[in-house]
């Protein structure tokens, strides 16, 4: 028997990456995904490979910058699986540049993906999890707000930092129901960064050295097997933090 048996997780930009790797953990400990994206084609890529182990996960198609795709998205989650425990906001519109290149459009998609989606899905989500006698959320944010050096990552680090004081107000006004609420800060060989490495060895191996525990992390292993824990039997009076899972890499102050 798995740790999440009878579980339900909605996990938003489950098709790949950071967002596959943590459904496949939390299927392989018996939660039932919801696999929820823009790219239908990733989506059912990423249930397939649940299928295989004998996991069950449902693609559902949704762009979460879209406000009135998000409730219609939740009620399909509930009819598919009688409800919600598990809500992972794991979205991300990328917005790195220099603050003098920001425009408003760009703005406006990184808050759109960024905390207003989190925002809107956890109050939708809300009354599932609270129905079910509580529930878990965990939010992912970013070192890049806490780093010394933040050139370039301003936009960015601000959308994440909005996700992370929502982190800590709805683990403070929803406790009483049971809901506990988390935020982690990964660091994963996600596709993206799996790219740059390969076209860039030389400034790669400069990166990994900065890492102290001396590599990049693994999508499911490193940061899947740690959200199973975070949303499980074991941390149930952990609520409000924000656990780097980076390597040892960030100063969190």
């Amino acid at each position: 028997m798995g740790t999440l048996d009878g579980k339900v997780a909605l996990i938003t930009g489950a098709g790949q990456g950071v967002g596959a790797g943590m459904a496949f953990a939390l299927a392989k400990e018996g939660a039932r995904i919801a696999v929820v994206g823009r790219t239908e084609s990733k989506l059912v890529d990423t249930c397939a490979a649940i299928a295989d182990f004998g996991g069950v996960a449902e693609p559902i198609v949704c762009d979460v910058s879209k406000r009135d795709q998000l409730g219609p998205m939740v009620d399909r989650v509930v009819d598919a699986f009688g409800g919600i425990d598990i809500l992972v906001n794991n979205a991300n519109a990328s917005a790195l540049g220099p603050l003098l290149d920001i425009t408003p459009k760009l703005l406006d998609r990184a808050m759109a993906v960024g905390p207003v989606a989190t925002l809107f899905l956890m109050q939708l989500c809300y009354p599932h999890l609270k129905a079910r006698g509580g529930g878990s959320i965990i939010n992912l944010v970013t070192s890049s707000a806490v780093r010394w050096d933040t050139s370039g990552y301003g936009l960015y680090a601000a959308t994440k930092e909005a996700m992370r004081s929502l982190t800590r107000t709805a683990a403070s006004e929803w406790g009483p129901d049971g809901i506990r609420v988390n935020a982690i800060a990964p660091h994963a060989l996600s596709p993206g960064l799996k790219w740059w490495t390969e076209n860039n060895p030389e400034e790669a191996a400069e990166f990994v050295k900065s890492i102290p525990l001396g590599r990049i992390g693994d999508c499911e292993q490193d940061i899947g097997r740690a959200v199973v824990f975070l949303v499980g039997p074991d941390a149930g009076y952990l609520s409000g933090a924000t656990i780097p899972l980076d390597g040892g890499q960030a100063r969190w102050s």
